[in-house]
């Protein structure tokens, strides 16, 4: 049986129909989310639903619906997800949609995509940072999809690099990592010289000082970061996803210099670095594989 899993986004809604023992995509829907637009979003929702419903011609064991926000403790809800998509807190999504439905935050969503099909799929203890406008993440612990407390486990991002910042993030962190490395800070962190992490590096490129200064500050803030990790939950594999990897190897190849530094490798234990697979997808993807999960392998605790 077929499942579809729809992605709510700050610009747009993603859906897919997909095979959950494969993750092969059989069907993709793209819609706008107009957010801030009185429920217009909810019926985006609904009209996604049924274009993928309507090619499964009915063969679906339900939705696994992505979206920004901390779910409830039975997943079937986003129970706090301030200032955006409102409306969207402990709204009954399986009595508006007619089919079960099982709600999950969307970088959580991404690392299901990337441990069932993708770049941890053969990973028991995985993590994933999604580095973007901001940087979200997600743990697997022993085949486990790990929420923690309130689901409020995996914010990676919220971490702090530098707790003598002034800048506060929205969890009230200082300097954590999104504010490192996210693109909403380049021009911040450029001292408004470049707008975007694509112009800084291009520039890096170029060899530019201020660009070369400032992104491998990044990427070493990065590094940093991750090895903290990699000390605190002993992860086989990182996968990093969102825009920023776009950057290629001028990413990942002063990443890997910077963790030859960093990371503690006793007995030559060496975490692997591992680009996501599904990019833009993985919400959508990963929330399927969460409504049609029916191994243990994969679970939620």
């Amino acid at each position: 049986m077929n499942a579809i899993g729809i992605d709510i986004g700050g610009t747009r809604i993603k859906g897919v129909l997909i095979d959950p023992k494969t993750g092969e995509v059989l069907h993709r829907v793209v819609c706008p989310t107009n957010d801030g637009q009185d429920g217009q979003w909810k019926t985006a929702v609904f009209d996604t639903f049924q274009q993928l419903q309507a090619v499964a011609q009915g063969s679906v064991s339900g939705v696994g619906l992505s979206a920004p926000g901390l779910p409830t403790p039975a997943n079937d809800a986003i129970a706090c997800m301030p200032g955006r998509l409102p409306g969207l807190e402990n709204f009954n999504w399986s009595a508006f949609l007619g089919v079960p439905v099982r709600v999950l935050n969307d970088a959580h969503a991404a690392l299901m995509a990337e441990a069932r099909y993708g770049a941890a799929k053969d990973c028991r203890n995985a993590l994933m940072l999604t580095l973007g406008t901001g940087v979200g993440g997600g743990l697997l612990i022993n085949g486990n999809l790990y929420q923690g407390y309130y689901q409020m486990a995996g914010h990676l991002g919220h971490v702090s690099v530098n707790a003598d910042s002034n800048h506060l993030g929205i969890t009230n962190m200082p300097g954590n990592l999104e504010d490192a490395i996210g693109n909403a800070t380049v021009g911040r962190r450029s001292f408004g010289k470049y707008q975007t992490t694509q112009e800084l590096v291009d520039q890096y490129r170029q060899q530019e000082p201020l660009a070369t200064l400032v992104w491998l500050t990044s990427v070493r803030q990065l590094a940093v970061t991750i090895a903290g990790f990699a000390n605190a939950f002993s992860p086989e594999t990182v996968v990093l996803g969102g825009g920023i990897t776009q950057a290629g190897d001028s990413l990942f190849g002063p990443l890997e210099s910077f963790l030859e530094v960093f990371e503690w490798r006793p007995a030559g234990k060496k975490t692997t670095i591992r680009k996501a697979h599904f990019e833009d997808w993985a919400g959508a993807i990963g929330a399927a594989g969460f409504i049609a999960n029916e191994s243990s392998e994969i679970e939620i605790v």
